[in-house]
């Protein structure tokens, strides 16, 4: 019940956005003013946007209480359960994208098509981390996407533990021909997963030759995370994978204390060329201004260890249900509503700067 309650009201902030700037007038990007080089006033706008009450509330009753309720949990359900994992260049995320193309047009939404968009492909193999010294403790790991793989025998290494980037360039002399493991403190997500995007170049720098990264979260369940990451040129690539909290936590301690750490690290990561895949579109043409278009997004790729159930299967069936629901109930607004479902988003947006590119002209 509590997720249907979630999804119910993510599914309302998507709709009244979407009408709210259907309402806009014609003047992209500028601000809105009482002065006469505009024809609406705010009054104008609101009284406009006060008409369309009974539209809302026609809305709001349909998916809440009408035969949309609980629609789009119901679609993402059967849609998570049935492709299960979608990692860009995967025969899985092929499969996905049919499945929705097929699954729009049975909806009734317009111009339904696919525009084509070339995806990395590259696919973690078997892996595996043993600490050797002071003990014997299998380390969960997850390699992150674009990762090299070790060589066959794997990497066994002394482990150096820091802090931060700053610690690691301080003690640079020390992390030659180590396994630098990075027990970064949580402050938020987009400050602390620079470690997972940089870590392993940072380490490459100092000689390291691997870099173990402490999963990018707040708390943890002996659950290592993973994403993508970045290599630099002119900097040696070193295998990379991040690893649960209490095990960066552990090491952190054992390093405290002087105790000295050995770790057997072993990956089979794979890249392979990259591979043809498409953003899935479909629309309601604007009654109006057609040409004017009001984009809801999410995307269809996920990591290949869980069913992308939120990340992003919400965000692309809450933005699929806005449409189905204006479409349901017989409306056509001014502007051109665009459902855009992107591929290899976790790989770094790829899917939506191809849009971008084809799409920048107009």
């Amino acid at each position: 019940q509590a997720i249907c309650g979630k999804v119910k009201r993510e599914k309302m902030k998507y709709v009244f956005l979407v009408f709210f700037m259907n309402l806009l007038p014609q003047y992209a990007g500028k601000s809105l003013r009482r002065d006469d080089s505009y024809p609406k006033t705010f009054e104008d706008i609101k009284n406009e946007i006060a008409g369309y009450t009974d539209i809302a509330k026609a809305i709001i009753d349909l998916a809440v209480h009408g035969k949309a309720q609980n629609r789009s949990y119901e679609r993402l359900a059967v849609f998570a359960d049935t492709i299960g994992p979608r990692l860009s260049g995967s025969k899985n995320l092929d499969a996905a994208i049919k499945y929705m193309f097929s699954a729009l047009q049975e909806d009734g939404l317009e111009n339904v098509h696919l525009e084509p968009v070339k995806v990395p492909h590259w696919e973690r193999g078997e892996e595996f981390a043993m600490m050797l010294e002071p003990r014997n403790h299998s380390i969960a790991i997850l390699g992150l996407g674009s990762s090299v793989a070790t060589p066959p025998e794997g990497i066994t290494a002394e482990v150096i533990v820091v802090a931060s980037f700053d610690e690691l360039h301080k003690r640079a002399q020390e992390a030659k021909g180590k396994i630098v493991v990075y027990n970064e403190p949580f402050i938020n997500y987009g400050e602390t997963v620079r470690y997972r995007s940089q870590g392993a170049v940072e380490a490459a720098k100092v000689g390291a030759v691997a870099s173990l990264i402490r999963s990018i979260a707040s708390f943890s369940i002996y659950s290592p995370h993973t994403g993508w990451q970045n290599y630099q040129p002119d900097v040696p690539q070193i295998p990379t994978a991040c690893i649960s909290v209490e095990d960066a936590e552990m090491m952190s301690r054992m390093s405290f204390r002087g105790t000295k750490i050995v770790v057997h690290l072993k990956m089979g990561a794979k890249t392979y060329p990259d591979s043809p895949s498409f953003n899935t579109v479909a629309e309601i043409v604007g009654s109006k201004y057609p040409e004017q278009i009001v984009l809801v997004s999410g995307h269809l790729d996920s990591w290949d260890v869980g069913q992308g159930a939120m990340d992003d299967g919400g965000g692309a069936f809450i933005s699929w249900e806005a449409l189905s629901l204006i479409k349901d109930l017989g409306l056509r607004p001014k502007r051109t509503l665009r459902l855009v479902l992107w591929t290899a988003e976790e790989q770094g947006g790829i899917g939506a700067e191809q849009y971008y590119q084809l799409h920048k002209v107009n």
